[in-house]
C-alpha cells in the first residue's frame, strides 16, 4: 500500500524526466539562436534602461523650459525637446518603465484569470466546457484593442485601467490555449495512473498536467507582453491611456504628430523605442517557442 506522499512519488516519476536537464536544454538552444539572444539583449537593454533611468539622465522628465521648446537634438539634449521645452531624451527613458509596467502587469492578470478558466474547462469539460468556451467566443468576435476600448470607456482613462482593460482583453487568449493544452495533457497515461491511485483533481491539475502546459504559457506570454505594449500605446495614443504629463510612448506620439514637419524628433524616437521593444518580445518569444518544443531540438 502506498502512502499519499508514496503515490505523489510515483506519478511524479512517471511524469517528467529531471527538470534540471530540461532547463539547461532549452537554455543551450536558445542561446544558439542568434535572433532570440539579440531579442534577450535588447530587452535586457531596456531593462536597464527602466531600472537606472534617474542615473542615465540628469533631467527631469516633467520639467518644462519654454525657453528651448521645440528645440532640435544637441548636445545638451541628444534627441531635441518637444513643445514644452521637456527634454526628449529622458522621457523616453522613464516612458520604458511605462511601458514595461503596463505589459508585464497586464499579462500577468490575463494569466490569472484566462489560465484557470482555461485548466478547468480543459479538464472537466461538459456542459461547463461549453459554457465557458461560448463566453470565450462572444469575447474573441472583439478585436482585442476593441474590447480594451471598451473596458477604458466603462472604467475610465488612466494607466492603471489601461493595465486592467489589456489584461482582460487577453484573458480570451490564455483561455483557449490552457483548454487545448490541458485537453491534450489529461489524456497521457500518468494522468491516468494518478487518477486510478486516488489523487484529487485539483492536484492533478496543478501538479501534473499544469506544469506540462507551461512552454505554450511561456511563449504566449512573450509574444503577449508586445501586444500589451502596442495595445497600450494605441489607447495612449487615442488619449485614453496615460494622461499628462506622464511620458508614455503612445502619449508622445499622439502630441508630437503636430510638429511632424517641424520636429520629427518628437514622433520619430518614441515610435523607434515602441518599434524595438516589440521586436525584442518578438524575437525572444520565436526563440522560446523553438527551444520549448523537443522536437524541433537539435543538439550537436
Amino acid at each position: 500500500m502506498f502512502n499519499e506522499k508514496g503515490q505523489v512519488d510515483a506519478v511524479s516519476k512517471l511524469q517528467t524526466p529531471k527538470r534540471d536537464t530540461e532547463l539547461r536544454q532549452v537554455w543551450r538552444h536558445l542561446r544558439r539562436n542568434r535572433m532570440a539572444m539579440a531579442g534577450l539583449i535588447v530587452l535586457v537593454i531596456f531593462l536597464l534602461i527602466a531600472i537606472f533611468a534617474p542615473f542615465i539622465t540628469q533631467h527631469d522628465p516633467i520639467q518644462r523650459d519654454f525657453g528651448r521648446a521645440l528645440d532640435l537634438p544637441s548636445e545638451e539634449h541628444i534627441l531635441g525637446n518637444d513643445w514644452l521645452g521637456r527634454d526628449n531624451f529622458t522621457r523616453i527613458l522613464y516612458g520604458s518603465r511605462i511601458s514595461l509596467a503596463i505589459g508585464l502587469i497586464s499579462v500577468t492578470i490575463g494569466m490569472l484569470l484566462g489560465v484557470p478558466i482555461g485548466a478547468l474547462s480543459g479538464y472537466y469539460g461538459g456542459r461547463f466546457d461549453i459554457l465557458i468556451q461560448r463566453v470565450i467566443d462572444i469575447l474573441i468576435a472583439f478585436p482585442g484593442i476593441l474590447l480594451a476600448i471598451v473596458v477604458v470607456a466603462i472604467l475610465g482613462v488612466g494607466i492603471e485601467n489601461v493595465m486592467i482593460a489589456v489584461g482582460i482583453a487577453s484573458v480570451p487568449i490564455y483561455t483557449r490555449l490552457v483548454r487545448g493544452s490541458v485537453l491534450s495533457v489529461k489524456e497521457q497515461g500518468y494522468v491516468a495512473a494518478a487518477k486510478a491511485l486516488g489523487i484529487g483533481d485539483a492536484r492533478i491539475i496543478i501538479r501534473h498536467i499544469m506544469p506540462n502546459c507551461l512552454g505554450p504559457i511561456i511563449v504566449q506570454s512573450t509574444f503577449q507582453i508586445a501586444t500589451a505594449i502596442l495595445w497600450a500605446a494605441g489607447l495612449g495614443f487615442l488619449g485614453l491611456g496615460a494622461q499628462p504629463p506622464d511620458p508614455e510612448w503612445g502619449r508622445m506620439l499622439s502630441d508630437g504628430r503636430q510638429y511632424i514637419r517641424t520636429a520629427h524628433h518628437l514622433t520619430t524616437y518614441p515610435g523607434l523605442a515602441i518599434l524595438f521593444m516589440v521586436l525584442g518580445f518578438n524575437l525572444l518569444g520565436d526563440g522560446l517557442r523553438d527551444a520549448l518544443d523537443p522536437r524541433s531540438r537539435k543538439y550537436k
